[in-house]
């Protein structure tokens, strides 16, 4: 049976909010509070949702347990970004950082606490106090669950305001009308297989990041890029697609993540030779630089030979120097995986990890508010009305090319709020819904039906699995200019399958494999934009290191690699033409003084 237009039902809400993560909640909640009606979508049931595996901790410059402020973590922020991220948006998310984890607290957030009962927080990966000089605590934790409790919190919330959650519904397209304004979505409900278009006053887009287009990943399974895939569809670009972050503790073999709070609580890394090597690359901040600095660290002892076990393909975490007590007090969830993952007991011996990819910096580009913006002939910025995204799917850019442990948490807190504030001031103004386009639904019809009337063609695990193999092949820890042309090619080359998927089983009710056929089209997006435009930025930026332009013997102007002069710039990547633009990095803050670029050593 095909989709006609006839046997699609339609909706009205005000506000339909793509995902049910931490950043979806918390702009729902917002928006409940205010008596919008609001449409929540998820692939899975809320709680299910990815942030709960955010095991480490949410930052904010509280002071509790060590010396800081907020000036402190917005240079913390702009360095660990490579000087990628803008700056108006990174002040903005420091100081409204203390605010939004107290009032998070005050939601019910079980976090740990110290003795004269404030909030506890642990060191993390490139937060320091006096600008650099030492580690700071800064990282509010509850254990090693801090993801869990957040989003349990968040949900139990919007319970209370009564939120509609729609379950199990997965979105497929963005509507635009003929003035480029986003009216709606269309969706299918799992359970029925039935077609629904959903009429909004503003959609957000909440769907996190897009790990599952590597092979190797802390990602689940549901992150496949499906709000980035909505929007390159709908002819909105995708910005700094080209950096990834490599976690530098997955469990070696399963790509399970053992949190950074692992190392804030004391853990180190060692090599073959029982050596603690991160002393020599950061000889400051040690097995707390960032992400990016360790995973690259890592990777060099393993391509030396001083790698672990019997290929010498991995590195140990050791922290049998913490004591069963702490361990099981601080880092509970990491003694399990260690049983589970690697047959390990962290209490005793040390546990193989290697660097797995993780987040996502890039996605949809927005300001502070959480609005879309699009570069034009006369703006940087012009928003695209009715469209809002947040989270790891969305790029205000404050984390620039490489994001500092426990900031995701943060991002979402913050920008959720203030992406829910401006939408209930903007639909509060907009009494009736603008009329649907004639051809609202005809993307849609043809995807599903394509799929529908397919009598041969290639499974959708078969160009699944192509893509990821080919992405961890040549846009890894360490790229290569020659690998990456190399991975545009048979990116583009998977691409032309994309359209030839097949569907065996036709029927409507339950039917995953259909459901991971549409996904395909959104990890295509995120894969072409990923390697077209790191391709294209010939220097080595946070996550983006690549070997050409790395010695600065070769390049003794640009200090390990990084070319401010030509690519101090946001990439813009356009999926119908699978062409490049750029924009200028905001190094202007709202209220305080710019931190210019500098050489970034820990």
């Amino acid at each position: 049976m095909s989709y006609t237009k006839e046997n699609i039902i339609t909706r009205k809400f005000d506000v339909v909010i793509v995902g049910a993560g931490g950043s979806g909640l918390r702009a729902a909640l917002e928006l409940s509070r205010a008596g919008l009606s609001v449409a929540s979508l998820s692939k899975v049931f809320p709680t299910r949702s990815h942030t709960v595996a955010a095991q480490g901790g949410v930052s904010a410059s509280l002071g509790n347990m060590s010396e800081d402020n907020w000036h402190y973590h917005f240079y913390d922020t702009i360095k660990g970004s490579d000087w990628l991220g803008d700056q108006d948006a990174i002040e903005f998310m420091c100081r409204e950082a203390p605010n939004v984890v107290i009032e998070l607290e005050h939601f019910g957030m079980p976090f740990d606490r110290n003795p004269d009962g404030t909030i506890y927080q642990r060191p993390f990966g490139g937060h320091t106090a006096n600008y650099g000089e030492k580690p700071v605590q800064r990282a509010c934790a509850a254990a090693d669950r801090t993801g869990h409790a957040m989003l349990h919190t968040l949900y139990q919330q919007n319970v209370k305001e009564k939120t509609n959650f729609f379950v199990e519904w997965m979105a497929l397209d963005l509507i635009r009308d003929q003035d480029g304004d986003v009216v709606g979505v269309t969706a299918i409900e799992l359970e029925t297989g039935d077609l629904y278009i959903l009429r909004a006053k503003a959609v957000l887009l909440a769907t996190g990041g897009a790990g599952r287009i590597f092979a190797a990943s802390t990602n689940a399974f549901i992150n496949t890029g499906d709000g980035l895939g909505m929007a390159a569809r709908a002819g909105i670009p995708l910005q700094d697609m080209e950096f990834w972050q490599f976690h530098p503790t997955g469990v070696a073999g399963a790509g399970v993540l053992l949190t950074e709070g692992c190392r804030g609580e004391g853990a180190v890394l060692r090599n073959s030779e029982g050596e603690r090597f991160m002393e020599r690359y950061a000889p400051t901040l040690k097995d707390l630089a960032p992400r990016d600095f360790v995973s690259r660290s890592m990777d060099q002892e393993i391509k030396e030979g001083r790698g672990c076990g019997p290929n010498k393909d991995y590195i140990l975490m050791d922290m049998t120097h913490l004591g069963a007590e702490t361990i099981r007090k601080r880092l509970p969830s990491v003694e399990e995986i260690g049983h589970n993952f690697a047959n390990v007991d962290i209490t005793k011996e040390p546990i193989p990890v290697v660097p797995t990819i993780h987040y996502q910096m890039g996605g949809i580009p927005t300001n502070i508010n959480g609005q879309v913006v699009v570069k034009t002939a006369s703006s940087y910025a012009d928003v695209v009305h009715g469209l809002y995204a947040v989270g790891e799917c969305s790029c205000v850019s404050v984390h620039g090319a490489n994001r500092l442990g426990t900031n995701s948490l943060l991002d979402l807190l913050v920008f959720g709020k203030s992406a829910g504030k401006h939408i209930v001031q903007s639909v509060r103004n907009q009494h009736e819904h603008k009329p649907l386009p004639a051809d609202a639904a005809d993307r849609t019809l043809e995807r599903l039906n394509r799929l529908q009337t397919s009598n041969s063609g290639i499974y959708s695990q078969e160009v699944a699995n192509e893509i990821r193999q080919t992405m961890q092949h040549h846009a890894g820890v360490f790229r290569t200019q020659k690998g990456m042309d190399e991975g545009v090619v048979k990116i583009n080359a998977i691409r032309e399958k994309v359209g030839h998927v097949t569907l065996k089983d036709k029927s409507k009710v339950w039917n995953t494999a259909r459901m991971e056929a549409l996904e395909i089209d959104n990890l295509i997006e995120v894969a072409q934009a990923t390697m077209t435009s790191a391709a294209a930025r010939h220097e080595c930026r946070g996550a983006h290191t690549v070997y050409d332009y790395e010695h600065p013997a070769d390049h003794p102007e640009f200090p390990l690699g990084r070319n401010d002069k030509e690519w101090l710039k946001h990439t813009l990547w356009y999926s119908a033409t699978n062409s490049l633009d750029y924009k200028p990095v905001n190094l202007k803050p709202l209220t305080v003084d710019s931190v210019p670029p500098k050489v970034r050593t820990f």
